[in-house]
């Protein structure tokens, strides 16, 4: 099992050290041929605009939606989560979505780096103990659609973390604590879906 982290900017750098920690053969991905090598993603904080340019100037943007749309587990924080869904509310001029996430988000919905903040949030999928978050310019999702289940709210009910097949996703960034169950998560995530097509290839005559 390999495991990538899109690394045209923002912090690719801590995600592949958790994953790492995690015991994962963790790659930086930024071209086509590196994504094919991959079993799962995570796309990680950074700004999504900036990332969206970068995905189409390296030609991996439309692969990168291929291996969505096929299934690929990805797992996106703050900005890479906005790069996941759907619908972005306050898209700038130009900017697009890899898409796949059945939502709608909106970018710096809690205002600007001066309005960074952390908190506990009770995710009832990861345990008892609370996952303490980092919000800094953090997205929030405005809307599910019918195949995507909240993971995680805050106290006013907005929601920062879903789940959707094996799409994962956070407004946070658990990068920067010492809590690395949603890395875990999302490495069970890949070794359930790479243990499915080991199977179907089997089960084809593939070999």
């Amino acid at each position: 099992m390999r495991v990538g982290v899109l690394a045209l900017q923002g912090d690719f750098r801590e995600h592949l050290m958790v994953l790492r920690e995690l015991g994962a053969d963790a790659i930086p991905v930024r071209r086509e041929s590196e994504l094919s090598q991959v079993d799962g993603l995570v796309i990680p904080g950074g700004e999504s605009s900036v990332m969206d340019k970068l995905s189409r100037m390296f030609d991996i943007a439309e692969p990168l939606k291929a291996r969505i749309a096929a299934g690929m587990p990805v797992y996106g924080t703050c900005a890479g989560l906005i790069m996941l869904a759907d619908t972005v509310l306050d898209a700038i001029a130009g900017q697009q979505s890899l898409g796949g996430f059945d939502i709608a988000v909106r970018r710096n919905a809690f205002g600007n780096q001066l309005d960074s903040f952390e908190t506990d949030l009770d995710i009832a999928e990861l345990g008892e103990l609370p996952v303490h978050a980092v919000f800094i310019r953090a997205p929030v999702v405005e809307t599910l659609g019918p195949r995507t289940h909240a993971l995680g709210t805050l106290a006013d009910g907005r929601v920062v973390a879903v789940e959707q097949g094996n799409l994962l996703g956070t407004s946070f960034h658990p990068e920067m604590t010492d809590d690395y169950r949603f890395h875990a998560r999302f490495l069970d995530t890949v070794r359930a879906n790479a243990s499915v097509e080991v199977a179907s290839s089997r089960g084809s005559g593939e070999v």
